[in-house]
């Protein structure tokens, strides 16, 4: 099977013994990836003692209808900056339609609309990003450190943090409990 030259609208998946304690395990929703680098936002682990509203009170705005739901830890690189990645309904200025999978927005607008209930109908939120630069990612893949499998709705959406990993592999076809992290060539 031929791998995608990019991988936009792909779900990038931590193979055992990646060797880095902050991506153990991680389901990353990969938003960007060009000549230039990649984006993706990371969606296997829960920020604790933060929720959606305690974020919208931070910035000054009413939560209304919003569900209180947990903030994903999207990655190590801007921490404090916050992103939606939503469901193709809804856009606004600033906002990235990826592979026509998903939408990523990063402005106020939508967190204003969510919170008004005029937003998307699916959504994550979270704060971070993971980050690459031009040709980081690729090496990365060579180096067996990362899986790609096409993203969808249902492990978008419809799966817990806690299982989303696995559930990622097995919608690829394969046994998570038959990951190594020992690999050579052959």
């Amino acid at each position: 099977m031929d791998q995608p030259k990019f991988l936009s609208g792909q779900f990038l998946l931590a193979m055992p013994g990646i060797g880095d304690p902050r991506f153990e395990k991680a389901v990353i929703a990969m938003c960007v990836h060009d000549e230039e680098g990649a984006l993706g936002i990371g969606l296997g682990r829960i920020i604790p003692r933060i929720t959606f509203h305690d974020l919208l009170k931070q910035l000054d705005i009413d939560p209304g209808v919003a569900p209180d739901v947990a903030i994903h830890l999207g990655g190590p690189v801007e921490p404090q900056r916050g992103f939606i990645i939503h469901s193709l309904d809804w856009g606004g200025e600033g906002s990235v339609q990826v592979s026509n999978r998903w939408v990523l927005t990063a402005t106020l607008d939508i967190l204003r609309a969510i919170a008004e209930g005029r937003g998307p109908t699916r959504w994550l939120a979270a704060l971070g990003y993971a980050g690459w630069g031009a040709g980081q990612l690729e090496q990365e893949m060579c180096s067996n450190g990362w899986f790609s499998t096409a993203g969808n709705d249902e492990l978008l959406y419809g799966s817990d943090v806690a299982s989303r990993w696995a559930n990622a592999f097995r919608s690829a076809g394969i046994d998570p409990r038959l990951l190594t992290s020992d690999f050579g060539t052959a």
